[in-house]
């Protein structure tokens, strides 16, 4: 709390920020200690059983709706019907966008649908990506593997941007003109600031936005991981202490 960063209200930007989850016991800890602006209340009207991935898959797929001015007349994609993913669909519908969710999983379709898409594009087939062209607004992607870049960034309206969510572990190779000429941008942002977290779980609370998600007892937790790992998890797991 004492650099620019930090005292301009973007406390998840801090240089010397110390992680509560890599290298330490994160989820397990039976408690924590944290600076007083993190400490977010979980309002009343949700459920804290089904609430905790609100504060990191939540939070990361919110801000860029706050954080680029979102507007409900907008057109937004979201890539990845996952943790991540489901949750943009919902806050992309409750902010009063048109939503169009882009899944390799046929099986995902109906499911996206309920979680708020109005369209559904099959991201591994080019015709369909192309019949996207120049109709989105902002396009979050939360998948963590490459994508054919080009024509993602060609389903973007002029001005339009994509923002990344997911951690892509590659480069990414992107054409000068292919931002340029539209005035296209890339962006991406790491979880949240406080701010937005208690914004977020506002949103959350008013509209009634909790995660999908499957419940472990802490004596399972192996089992958990492997259905994690397996890639059944629909779509976060919740350990019951």
């Amino acid at each position: 709390m004492h650099c620019e960063q930090c005292i301009g209200g973007h406390q998840n930007l801090c240089p010397t920020q110390t992680d509560t989850i890599v290298g330490r016991h994160g989820g397990f800890a039976d408690r924590v200690r944290v600076e007083w602006p993190w400490a977010v209340p979980i309002p009343d009207t949700l459920d804290a059983r089904e609430a905790g991935p609100l504060l990191c898959a939540g939070v990361t797929v919110f801000t860029p709706f706050r954080a680029y001015d979102i507007r409900p007349t907008d057109r937004v994609g979201v890539v990845g019907i996952g943790g991540l993913g489901h949750l943009a669909l919902k806050f992309a519908n409750a902010w009063g966008c048109e939503v169009t969710a882009f899944t390799s999983t046929g099986s995902k379709a109906d499911e996206a649908r309920g979680f708020g898409a109005h369209n559904i594009v099959n991201s591994r087939d080019d015709a369909s990506i192309k019949k996207a062209a120049a109709s989105l607004d902002l396009l979050i992607v939360t998948v963590n593997v490459p994508l054919d870049w080009a024509a993602m960034l060609a389903t973007l309206r002029p001005q339009g941007r994509l923002h990344l969510a997911g951690a892509v572990t590659e480069p990414i190779p992107i054409g000068a003109f292919d931002l340029m000429m539209a005035q296209r941008s890339i962006s991406s942002s790491p979880n949240g600031t406080p701010l937005t977290l208690a914004k977020m779980m506002d949103f959350a609370a008013r509209h009634n936005i909790l995660p999908q998600t499957e419940h472990f007892p802490l004596a399972k937790v192996n089992e958990a991981m492997q259905h994690l790992l397996d890639g059944k998890a629909r779509y976060r797991i919740v350990l019951d202490m």
